[in-house]
């Protein structure tokens, strides 16, 4: 992974701030999850392109679907982070799912259980 430059961080935070602000205020498409969060932005140095990594609260097909309904609203999407950061060129956007949350979400339900089961297993002794 490359290290990214001040300025690119810089963009990169005021990108995801402005993205999470207009799915939560903005976007109507029925398939967003009320429940969606920007994760992680990763805008090109030349600001040509942006990745932008959701993670949606919900089972695998409402992250799906809220995907799809972003990359259907993407250019209104676009058009408002166009209007509300300033930057050079507003970058053509990628929404990707990020399913990292919920993997974490998951392991710690997992780990749980097994301090449980252990806890009962040294009352036994």
């Amino acid at each position: 992974m490359r290290k990214r430059s001040v300025k690119n961080n810089r963009i990169n935070e005021e990108v995801l701030r402005e993205l999470s602000k207009i799915i939560r205020e903005d976007v109507k498409d029925p398939r967003v999850s009320l429940m969606t969060s920007v994760t992680l932005v990763e805008v090109a140095p030349d600001l040509k392109t942006a990745k932008v990594y959701v993670s949606v609260l919900g089972d695998k097909e409402a992250g799906i679907n809220t995907v799809k309904g972003l990359k259907s609203s993407a250019g209104f999407i676009r058009g408002k982070l166009a209007h509300s950061v300033n930057l050079r060129n507003t970058p053509e956007l990628f929404f990707i799912l990020d399913d990292s949350i919920a993997y974490g979400v998951r392991m710690s339900k997992l780990i749980d259980q097994v301090n449980e089961e252990d806890a009962k297993h040294h009352e036994k002794d």
